[in-house]
């Protein structure tokens, strides 16, 4: 399990970023999200909702982190990506939002990994 839970550490890292980089890009661009940015950003979700869940699935078998930070930066990660569906507008904007929302969980997950090793 543990193994499981690094593996997709690295998934949720790349995720998050690639994401946050494609989607900023088509901000920029001025192009409408869809196709591969929206893919990209609900897999990312996905991993960080399939992190958590091996994260409290460890922490049920009493496999703790080293540090209590660990459990901070990765709460906080899943909620960052998880916070445009409740505060971002419903225009073109909000594709900024997540990708600054995604590049933000992207950063809270490596800090978690970091702490988690």
């Amino acid at each position: 399990m543990v193994t499981a839970h690094r593996t997709v550490a690295f998934l949720v890292i790349a995720a998050t970023f690639g994401s946050a980089a494609l989607a900023g890009l088509a901000y920029y661009r001025r192009r409408e999200p869809h196709g591969i940015v929206t893919h990209l950003l609900a897999l990312t979700q996905t991993l960080l909702i399939a992190q958590v869940g091996l994260g409290l699935l460890l922490l049920s078998d009493h496999h703790r982190a080293p540090h209590r930070l660990h459990y901070l930066y990765g709460s906080l990660s899943l909620l960052a990506v998880l916070s445009p569906w409740l505060y971002a507008p419903r225009e073109r904007r909000s594709l900024a939002w997540f990708a600054g929302a995604t590049l933000v969980a992207g950063a809270l997950a490596v800090r978690a990994y970091l702490t988690g090793t």
